[in-house]
């Protein structure tokens, strides 16, 4: 059971003002209590005392990197690792408690790689947590989850119209040169599309595009890369980790699980199986940089 200050009940002050004043999406909230309470809880145990603002502006560098110790010891990875700390840093500044500088963990970059399936995730979910509204938030793990789910390229999901609702188990996509394919549909993507369409606070008319920008427009693409790209930075993951490198993981991804290279080439709409091929030399490139990182003699 957590002890907070009798005069502030810091945690959940600072959940009201998320949702209230920052006008955070209920993930967000959630996710950022989840966090503050944690912190909480660990430096109850670590100093032995109620923890109100006073005793969070005591708090220096080495306690935090205690804190992200003993999260690392749950299993927490680098990316998520970057979220809570990001979530501690917006905890303190509500308490008026100045954060000691500390860099967040970073995700060794190299390239050409895709990135993890949950950093895959972790990506989104930080994108959604960074907008201004619940109802963009949700537009945005929508698309990104649509992304790395199917395998669009994002020119291809901002094509939508609202006519492919209501959804089933496929989606048909137009590519390039006007090609239309048949992509099948994940139930989480699916589920976030249609939470992202039940939240559109305009007219979802057939012959409009499914994905609205803020002021009921067509969204811009720029808008979703400058998104990542902070995303990114806050999660310590590399410059290539782009919109495209979405659909880049989910062909890895699906090779990787031996998925057949002509239905890959299918899937990705790719005009010539050669355009598939490159992943599989990116997969052969992953088994040989886990080898040269595992093997003594490497």
């Amino acid at each position: 059971m957590l002890i907070y200050s009798e005069s502030v009940n810091l945690p959940p002050a600072f959940a009201a003002h998320l949702a209230r004043d920052k006008r955070r999406s209920p993930h967000t909230v959630r996710a950022y209590l989840a966090s503050a309470e944690r912190l909480v809880a660990f430096l109850q145990n670590h100093w032995g005392g109620a923890i109100d603002a006073g005793a969070l502006g005591r708090l220096s560098a080495a306690d935090l990197r205690a804190f992200l110790a003993a999260r690392r010891a749950e299993g927490l990875g680098n990316a998520s690792a970057a979220r809570e700390l990001a979530a501690i840093r917006a905890f303190l500044k509500f308490a008026g408690a100045p954060c000691p500088p500390l860099k967040g963990p970073a995700v060794k970059k190299g390239v050409p790689r895709p990135i993890a399936p949950h950093e895959a995730v972790a990506l989104a979910d930080t994108v959604a947590e960074d907008a201004a509204e619940p109802w963009i938030a949700a537009r945005d793990l929508a698309l990104l989850l649509l992304l790395y789910g199917a395998g669009l390229r994002i020119g291809e999901a901002l094509a939508l119209p609202g006519a492919a609702l209501p959804l089933g188990e496929t989606l048909a996509v137009t590519g390039k040169r006007a090609k239309t394919r048949i992509v099948p549909l994940l139930p989480q993507v699916r589920a976030a599309i249609e939470d992202y369409a039940r939240r559109l606070p305009y007219p979802l008319k057939p012959d409009a595009p499914l994905f609205r920008g803020a002021k009921g427009g067509a969204l811009n693409p720029g808008v979703v890369r400058r998104a990542v790209r902070q995303a990114r930075r806050a999660l310590g993951l590399g410059e290539r980790t782009t919109p495209h490198a979405l659909r880049h993981s989910f062909a890895t991804h699906l090779l990787g699980r031996g998925a057949d290279l002509r239905a890959l080439q299918e899937l990705l709409g790719h005009a010539s199986l050669s355009s598939t091929q490159i992943y599989t030399q990116v997969d052969a490139a992953q088994l040989l940089d886990i080898y040269r990182h595992a093997h003594p003699r490497a």
